[in-house]
């Protein structure tokens, strides 16, 4: 029988194991961002995590998972895969909501229910938002032939590949404007603050850069 950790824990092994996928140096102040705690209760988790085997920091505060804590954080990014397509394809609930509910049912699911989720729906595909069960780092994406909207140019048309999940109101707005995964999206205007007039269907809206990082996007050929 695999080991139980606690909820806090797969959280801050999750948070490492996604940081790292997407090509970011991993110290704690980087876990206070992500998971939007303070300093000191990242010192108290990590000092735990290293007691336990989970993980090893390294010279200047730079933090490594041990086998151990990538074999229990890629279980718990597994589930959340599972969940946020098991909401969305079975239970048909919206892409930009399923992310939160998984946060919270990650946790829960058994090791059984778990292969059963498994077996239905498998994990070669990607989740609502366009990604995996890790995220892929930049270089890979754009080997892909992806680009970051807040890269596209003005009168192109693209496809929405994936968005960045782990802000509940980033995706809220990204839904308002008409961007959602596997959309298509048409730069009309690149304003000198920086900011997109963009057209999604019949939607024309304009995008702030820190959103417009979040999306990747392929160019296309036909018309929208």
């Amino acid at each position: 029988m695999k080991e139980r950790i606690s909820v806090s824990k797969e959280d801050y092994l999750k948070a490492i194991l996604e940081a790292e996928s997407e090509g970011l140096t991993v110290i704690s102040a980087t876990l206070a961002h992500w998971l939007e705690v303070s300093p000191p209760a990242v010192t108290m988790a990590l000092r735990r995590l290293k007691r336990d085997g989970y993980v090893d920091v390294k010279a200047e505060g730079l933090l490594r998972l041990t086998s151990k804590g990538k074999e229990a954080a890629h279980r718990t990014a597994l589930r959340h895969y599972l969940i946020e397509r098991m909401l969305a394809e079975l239970f048909g609930m919206e892409w930009y909501r399923v992310h939160d509910e998984a946060e919270r049912l990650e946790h829960a699911v058994s090791p059984e229910f778990e292969a059963r989720l498994l077996e239905r729906l498998g994990q070669e595909g990607t989740c609502p938002h366009g990604n995996g069960v890790l995220p892929e780092t930049p270089e890979k994406r754009g080997k892909r032939g992806l680009l970051l909207l807040s890269d596209a140019r003005e009168e192109t048309e693209y496809n929405v590949a994936s968005l960045y999940e782990r802000d509940p109101k980033l995706l809220l707005f990204l839904h308002e404007v008409g961007i959602e995964p596997g959309g298509r999206v048409r730069v009309l205007r690149r304003n000198y603050d920086q900011t997109l007039v963009i057209q999604s269907g019949s939607v024309t809206a304009t995008v702030g850069r820190p959103a417009a990082e979040r999306v990747w996007v392929k160019r296309r050929t036909g018309k929208l």
